[in-house]
């Protein structure tokens, strides 16, 4: 057959197949209703059948949505890009996105699998392969570093090449890599960290901080060897910059990290430093127009007009998950949509330009936890933030991108029916294919979930408490989930294989892209790509070089 014939008779049998309403009359016969064709001589108007391509959802929703992506074409010459915004859900695998969607539109009110979360929109998406040098199933602070240096490394290594030894600071002469906050510093752009975890911990700590050991956040971790060989804490070497005018905005949690273990934060809980030093009030000091802000409210009075270095500090530890936080009232922690807008207005008045680096980190602890429902959420308050970030800036001048450092073990599975909740009981469709009122059961005939986790916490019965480790008794069995409500947000999701916390995963995660460069993050590509694509839609590595 030749190729314009087999075009056409594709296109013919998807409209056969899209219409269900008979002939449109291009062979000259009526549909289904066709009584009242006009003109008839070639068929064309020969039927009143429902034309599909006008009033077919499916079909016009597609036609918008490539509609959309045309609009956003850009400008995709090296260095035009003049600010980066990098986002990483930490732990949000392709599965994660998938079931946050849904439940965002259930919550929504609609049957959840149409919707889409905020970045699912924008018109470039890739994979990226995520193992260590040294694991097939990566960490926080290998991936991280990959992303922000253009280099792979080691599991638990922060921002240093893979010839370090994890945990000796004596292994690390020569090692540390150049991060892309780094390079915007020399280059004079403004700066930013943002994440709902420790800003220690090792996803954001990557973007400035060199260490070959994740764990080492404040001093009072470091060991002797790392002390006497010269190596610093990660919360003292977000001070210690010497670059630029120093990291304009670092939002998040882990104040205990930066006061000393003589002084209690307004939480009641003490800091952790040996050393006596009071970090954020060297921060106040060190820089000109700066401020210190440990609550919602401070941060929302912080006049971004007249601040140019801003220090928040919200927690102790990591910041609540989204869903605590605002069941429990919104006053105590700002969300990730609102330390997102503060950060762009801050760095934006930057002529030159800005890169921003966004976690939403506690979508990783909920999934450790085998507690869905919290990890969905956080990755909701993603999407949210994301939202923000979109309105706040233009795909003309600004490489936005949405990525995870890794996956999780987390499933969605069974066959249940269209807008079955996806934190409920699977019930799949009856013979005559409508929806079941009965609970989908195994072998045993018990119901199960929609989603789940390969290993973890949720083995077997978790209300006989039996075994001490995990908290069941692993010769009970599966418990019957007709009792209990797994909507719950307290409910953590069964599991195949018994560990005290789920693990990370090892497949590729989704980038989403737009703006300057996001062209670059197509097909499949290593997660180091992220770092050149940045280099290549903001010229970072030449700005810096001429800058010095």
């Amino acid at each position: 057959m030749k190729k314009h014939l087999l075009v056409l008779s594709l296109a013919a049998a998807l409209g056969l197949g899209l219409s269900a309403c008979g002939s449109d009359g291009d062979n000259g016969a009526a549909g289904a209703s066709g009584s009242n064709g006009t003109n008839g001589t070639d068929g064309s108007n020969g039927s009143n059948g429902t034309d599909w391509t006008n009033v077919n959802s499916w079909y016009i929703d597609g036609q918008n949505r490539v509609a959309r992506a045309d609009t956003m074409a850009t400008d995709n010459n090296a260095g035009a890009a003049k600010n980066v915004i990098l986002f990483v859900g930490d732990g949000m695998g392709v599965s994660t996105v998938t079931a946050a969607r849904i439940l965002d539109g259930q919550m929504k009110g609609q049957m959840g699998e149409e919707n889409s979360l905020s970045f699912e929109t924008l018109p470039y998406a890739g994979l990226a392969k995520t193992y260590n040098v040294d694991g097939q199933t990566p960490d926080s602070a290998g991936t991280m570093t990959a992303m922000v240096t253009g280099v792979k490394t080691d599991v638990g290594v922060l921002s240093q090449a893979e010839g370090v030894t994890r945990g000796n600071c004596a292994s690390t002469s020569g090692q540390n890599l150049v991060t892309s906050l780094e390079l915007a510093l020399m280059a004079g752009l403004a700066t930013g960290v943002v994440s709902t975890a420790r800003v220690t911990h090792a996803t954001p700590a990557a973007t400035y901080a060199h260490a070959p050991e994740r764990n080492w956040e404040n001093d009072s971790d470091l060991p002797e060897e790392a002390v006497s060989n010269g190596c610093t804490d990660i919360a003292s070497q977000l001070l210690a910059y010497d670059h630029g005018s120093g990291i304009n905005v670092v939002l998040g949690g882990g104040r205990r990290n930066f006061i000393p273990n003589t002084m209690t934060d307004p939480e009641g809980s003490t800091g952790r430093r040996s050393d006596g030093r009071d970090l954020t009030a060297e921060w106040t000091a060190k820089y000109v127009n700066s401020a210190y802000t440990q609550d919602r409210d401070q941060l929302l009075a912080v006049d971004a007009s007249t601040t140019d270095h801003l220090l928040g500090l919200f927690n102790s530890s990591h910041m609540d998950y989204d869903y605590d936080r605002t069941e429990d009232g919104v006053n105590g922690e700002p969300s990730l949509a609102e330390m997102t807008a503060k950060s762009i207005d801050i760095l934006q008045k930057n002529d030159k330009g800005f890169v921003l680096i966004i976690e939403a980190g506690r979508i990783d602890h909920a999934h450790h936890a085998g507690n869905a429902a919290r990890a969905l959420h956080d990755t909701i308050a993603l999407s949210e933030a994301v939202r923000v970030a979109m309105e706040k800036t233009s795909s003309s001048d600004t490489l936005l991108m949405v990525t995870a450092d890794h996956s999780h073990v987390f499933t969605i599975a069974g066959y249940p029916t269209r807008g079955n909740p996806i934190l409920g009981l699977v019930k799949g469709n009856d013979a005559n294919g409508a929806p079941s009122v009965l609970n989908a059961t195994d072998n045993n005939g018990l119901p199960y979930t929609t989603v789940g986790y390969t290993n973890g916490r949720g083995f077997a019965n978790l209300e006989t408490g039996g075994d001490e480790r995990y908290g069941y008794d692993v010769a009970a069995g599966r418990m019957d989930l007709n009792y209990v409500d797994t909507q719950s947000a307290g409910f953590h999701q069964e599991a195949l294989v018994p560990l005290s916390s789920e693990t990370h995963a090892g497949e590729d995660v989704a980038i989403f892209a737009s703006g300057p460069g996001a062209h670059l993050l197509q097909g499949t590509v290593e997660q180091n790509h992220i770092f050149h694509v940045m280099n290549h839609a903001t010229n970072l590595v030449t700005q810096a070089q001429a800058a010095q």
